[in-house]
């Protein structure tokens, strides 16, 4: 399946990757920070400080459980957990050009030279791998029939991203380019979530997209941090008081009940642990979304917390239960250095909503409201770590995601 269909800017001119000026190079380094800032998100800046790097790199706590999960694999690697994407470039296509892009953004990223192994007492940590100029294979599909080459490209796509990732040798980010003709090529890009996340792959396209743009040799775009800075901090900020205050929120939201959603499957529950997930698309009419959006808009309420208030009055109509807990993800950076990064940041949040009492739908979209901002404000402790405290008394209803 085609992930995106985008042409990257190409230009016949034999100068258009000519080495910039110094000037030229500091305006792209600013427009490559610009590209990456999402204003809409709350921030906080200089709180972050690069690490010790005389000392093993730790796991970020999100990290440790996709690391466990692999172990449990006994060693022979996984796919179930890779982050893949195909991307068509139309037009005449500089290589070479792609080529150096993506050695740039592996170079300004440390995260996607990551690997993790072990110390003598089981403990992982993070392995940064120097930076290493890289070569983009290309398969050139030519010589096919025209009807057979787009059959052949996603078949060799499809092999490509189910292969296996080794998180303790690597690497972990893969890419091949798939030639059908002289202007028209597939991308095939793969990387394990353990290094990368849903915002990640959004600083990596526009990144990309920019360095193909005004690419030049030894480019000075450099990050002021990078992940392993962030998780090291992470362990050194979830201590003392601000863990004390983040874990006292969370367990006044949750209470003391046991929040297991009863849902009639109709079918006894699988015990075996299995990754064959299936999902159910529900496509609403263009005047019904236009009526959500007029209710959001009307209540002071993004269309977000309009469906999930909705889909917690579905979760009631078929458990019966009023107390419903929902998963959903949070972007977790809150921080402004953290925006440009590619990294596994994103964090699950359990929120829990009353129906006790029959309320209005709108007194439910207060409710959500209030809930979704709690949350967000309280997003920094790793939802493993919420769980290991609660002792495993969260089991939140099927995980939504979506902006608010």
């Amino acid at each position: 399946m085609l992930r995106q269909k985008r042409a990257l800017k190409v230009s016949d001119s034999p100068n258009s990757m000519s080495p910039l000026s110094p000037e030229k190079r500091r305006l792209l380094a600013l427009l490559l920070k610009e590209k990456n800032t999402d204003s809409s998100q709350p921030t906080v800046t200089g709180t972050i400080p690069q690490r010790n790097t005389s000392k093993p790199i730790p796991l970020a706590f999100n990290q440790e459980g996709l690391w466990f999960l692999d172990q449990m694999e006994l060693g022979v690697g996984s796919a179930n957990y890779s982050i893949p994407g195909i991307t068509r470039l139309k037009g005449a296509l500089d290589v070479d050009a792609i080529e150096q892009s993506l050695g740039e953004i592996l170079r300004r990223h440390e995260a996607l030279r990551t690997s993790f192994q072990m110390q003598e007492d089981g403990t992982p940590f993070q392995v940064i791998s120097p930076v290493c100029p890289l070569t983009l294979p290309v398969i050139d599909l030519e010589e096919l029939p025209e009807t057979r080459r787009e059959v052949e490209a996603l078949k060799i796509a499809t092999k490509e991203v189910q292969k296996p990732f080794d998180l303790a040798h690597g690497p972990l980010f893969r890419a091949i380019l798939l030639r059908l003709s002289m202007d028209d090529h597939l991308l095939v890009l793969n990387i394990h979530h353990i290094i990368a996340d849903g915002w990640s792959m959004g600083v990596f396209t526009r990144e990309l997209t920019t360095l193909y743009e005004a690419f030049s040799t030894h480019m000075p775009s450099y990050l002021p941090i990078q992940y392993a800075d962030f998780a090291v901090w992470q362990r050194e900020q979830l201590r003392g008081e601000f863990l004390k205050t983040q874990l006292a929120y969370w367990k006044q939201q949750l209470g003391t009940g046991h929040h297991v959603l009863n849902l009639s499957a109709g079918r006894s529950q699988c015990r075996e642990h299995t990754y064959q997930g299936r999902h159910h698309p529900v496509n609403l009419s263009e005047s019904l979304t236009r009526a959500l959006r007029t209710l959001a808009l009307r209540e002071g309420v993004t269309l977000f917390i309009t469906l999930l208030a909705a889909f917690n009055i579905l979760l009631y109509r078929y458990s019966g239960q009023k107390d419903i807990v929902v998963g959903s993800s949070f972007a977790n950076r809150n921080h402004r250095e953290l925006e440009g990064l590619i990294g596994f940041f994103v964090n699950t949040m359990p929120l829990r909503t009353d129906l006790s009492g029959n309320p209005s739908f709108q007194s439910l979209l207060y409710q959500v409201r209030e809930i979704i901002l709690g949350a967000n404000a309280h997003q920094e402790l790793p939802f493993a770590k919420l769980v290991q405290e609660t002792q495993s008394r969260v089991r939140a209803s099927p995980a939504v995601s979506g902006s608010f």
